[in-house]
């Protein structure tokens, strides 16, 4: 695979005069998002296993449900910048055109975030009323009690990225944060703490990482590797999540290690790539590997590593590793 150049990535990406133009807030508005807040930088959107628990009364559930027991139904699916990110990865669905490195105008408060984005969830909910759906799983879907802080954009360049977290747990909800490791500075401060805390990690090695994942402040490595040493020292859960492509890096067993080592997660996910959105024109759809291969990836760093396989989800192509 011929890598994408950065410049090119710039050229596609030069700030505009507002965070969201009206046209790209329509096309995510056309996408089921709902952006949300004075500021229109926030957003969510109705996950596939979230409607899925619903339409079929908690028969079909994400994968999360089946390692950590969060309900899918009840899982609140947004972000807080959904304009910001400072990485432009080969691999990620997002569309690279809204990003820009940091925010142009005020952002919204922690408290008007948690409140629409859980307003916002609910007027998505009412369509599945429409379809064949469990009435019990979707009153309880009015309730969410986990918000997983990930739909796009870098979250930790949300500069309330911690009130955001407590507002969710004043509502008695858990949080899952997922970033790419790029602000070990915002991590080391954060207070309160996810529930539990993602780390994306796609590259084995910094030669690939600059090549595929186009960073776009400097030493963006070495921030990856600040917060990779940083995660033991961090009172919660923590995850390495392994996006993994064929002709990628699905055969960079060892130097994944090496990173677990230094990471020491509760938990590894290795993850098969999925060819949706923006990463189609990207990787190619042969690029996404099987369940199998997952597998197989699975077990030869839960040799390397000394983690365990505890668990699997066939349709999402996803292995759980722990201690």
């Amino acid at each position: 695979m011929s890598a994408i150049g950065l410049q090119d990535y710039i050229k596609t990406t030069a700030p505009l005069l507002s965070m969201l133009t009206q046209a790209q807030l329509k096309r995510l508005q056309d996408a089921d998002y709902r952006v949300f807040g004075p500021n229109k930088h926030s957003a969510v959107k109705l996950c596939h296993w979230c409607k899925q628990s619903i339409k079929t009364g908690e028969k079909k559930v994400c994968y999360k449900q089946l390692f950590y027991g969060i309900k899918s139904h009840r899982c609140l699916q947004m972000t807080p910048c959904l304009p910001l990110c400072n990485l432009r990865c080969t691999h990620c669905w997002r569309d690279h055109a809204y990003f820009r490195p940091k925010a142009e105008g005020p952002m919204d408060g922690a408290r008007t975030v948690a409140e629409q984005s859980i307003e916002a969830q609910k007027n998505l909910l009412v369509g599945l009323g429409g379809t064949d759906h469990s009435e019990a799983h979707l009153k309880e879907a009015m309730e969410p009690t986990n918000a997983a802080i990930s739909l796009d954009g870098e979250p930790t360049l949300y500069p309330y990225i911690g009130e955001l977290i407590a507002e969710y747990q004043k509502r008695r909800m858990t949080t899952f944060l997922v970033t790419n490791g790029m602000r070990p500075d915002v991590l080391e401060q954060l207070d309160p703490l996810p529930f539990q805390l993602y780390i994306s990690l796609t590259s084995p090695d910094k030669t690939f990482f600059e090549r595929t994942q186009h960073p776009i402040a400097p030493a963006g490595w070495d921030k990856l590797m600040q917060t990779l040493e940083l995660l033991p020292s961090l009172k919660t859960r923590t995850v390495l999540r392994l996006t993994l492509a064929k002709d990628f890096n699905l055969d960079a067993v060892q130097g994944f290690a090496k990173l677990v080592t230094k990471a020491n997660p509760m938990f590894i996910e290795p993850k098969a790539f999925m060819p949706i959105g923006a990463s189609r024109s990207r990787l190619p759809f042969e690029a996404m590997p099987s369940h199998d291969e997952i597998i197989k990836f699975s077990e030869a760093l839960a040799n390397e590593t000394g983690y365990k396989l505890a668990g699997e989800s066939k349709p999402s192509r996803v292995v759980l590793l722990k201690k």
